[in-house]
């Protein structure tokens, strides 16, 4: 059996508030979230390592990330990875991937 997985999750904070938008009637939600690792130096000392990834959402779960998070959130993201390629207007050929959230955790306790 020849199964492909193609799922990421990733457990961080949000850098900034979702930035909302619409585009041909469809709701998103876009926002950078920090996600720290640790390594040990050559030294042998402990060093902190924060990553930051761009996370996409879309219809309802757009909603939901624009009522209930915000700069500094700490969330669990489900999602899968989509790659995608464009020209400019100059004819030059681009790519990149994109995290397409699927599920959101909201790991910070509500505040009052």
């Amino acid at each position: 059996m020849n199964t492909l997985v193609n799922h990421v999750q990733l457990i961080g904070n949000l850098g900034a508030d979702p930035e909302l938008g619409e585009k041909n009637g469809v709701k998103y939600a876009r926002f950078n979230m920090a996600v720290n690792g640790y390594y040990t130096s050559k030294e042998g000392e402990r060093v902190e390592d924060t990553q930051w990834h761009r996370v996409v959402v879309f219809n309802k779960l757009a909603e939901i990330t624009e009522a209930m998070l915000k700069k500094g959130t700490r969330v669990g993201v489900f999602a899968k990875l989509t790659n995608n390629r464009w020209e400019d207007e100059s004819g030059k050929t681009h790519y990149d991937t994109s995290i397409i959230g699927e599920e959101i955790l909201i790991l910070s306790k509500k505040e009052s």
